[in-house]
């Protein structure tokens, strides 16, 4: 199977409008269940794939979420481009509720996630490559897409990727921006260096939900709000693929 693109929806996208001729695929991994059947179509003349990551009624937590099996997946049935839309709460101050970032860094305080295609018994042990985690050519692309389109998104920073499903404390929120991030998401590991190491070429596009601990003005973060500026931001997602399709 052909696919020109792949997306990893994330909270607030889960079904992905606008294909034509859907064919919903449950692929057997060696990793076990994918978090969901993995949906192909025609999208503005060219063959997509979607999966949404926490399941399409977001029954999947973030450290739950089976990474090394949808990654897999995706690969099983061509995919050999990806994009991940994840959501994420802002650090930095011109990273509000409702902005895009496509990340160009990444910190990794997750733990106890299977983080390599290497944690079986027999496997290859494969020492990658990570000092630029995104593909730079898929992130030129999709900043491109998101500026004609006519959402542009900041080009760079450095995306936290922490445990979840709970938020973050203010303090955890300080330590991490002393160590240069510059969003906070729960989703952005291991699913990059997964990526990696299947030779697949992933870039993030992060929606930022809401301020991060600390970072704004309200004194508490409310869930309602979040879901709220998700719902904005992601209206403009298939837009922005449609962008990246028709150009590669």
């Amino acid at each position: 199977m052909s696919i020109d693109l792949a997306a990893i929806g994330g909270s607030g996208l889960y079904q992905f409008p606008g294909l034509e001729h859907p064919e919903r695929h449950s692929v057997e991994t060696p990793f076990g269940p994918a978090s969901g059947d993995i949906v192909c179509g025609d999208f503005h003349g060219r063959r997509i794939a979607f999966l949404a990551r926490h399941g399409e009624s977001h029954t999947l937590p973030p450290h739950r979420v089976n990474y090394r099996a949808n990654l897999w997946a995706l690969h099983h049935l061509g995919a050999r481009r990806v994009i991940g839309v994840n959501a994420v709460g802002g650090i930095r101050d011109d990273m509000g509720p409702r902005v895009m970032v496509v990340p160009d860094q990444i910190v990794d305080y997750t733990h106890g996630r299977f983080t390599s295609f290497c944690d079986v018994e027999g496997a290859e042990v494969k020492h990658i490559d990570f000092s630029e985690p995104y593909t730079a050519s898929l992130r030129a692309a999709l900043l491109a897409a998101a500026t004609r389109a006519g959402t542009p998104a900041i080009d760079g920073g450095c995306y936290g990727a922490t445990q979840g499903p709970r938020l973050e404390t203010r303090a955890e929120i300080i330590r991490m921006r002393r160590d240069g991030c510059d969003l906070v998401g729960m989703t952005g590991m291991p699913e990059a260096v997964l990526a990696r190491e299947l030779d697949i070429e992933y870039a993030c596009l992060a929606l930022v939900a809401n301020f991060a601990a600390g970072c704004g003005d309200e004194e508490e973060i409310s869930i309602e709000e979040i879901f709220a500026h998700l719902a904005a931001a992601t209206a403009s997602v298939p837009p922005i693929l449609a962008e990246l399709v028709s150009a590669n």
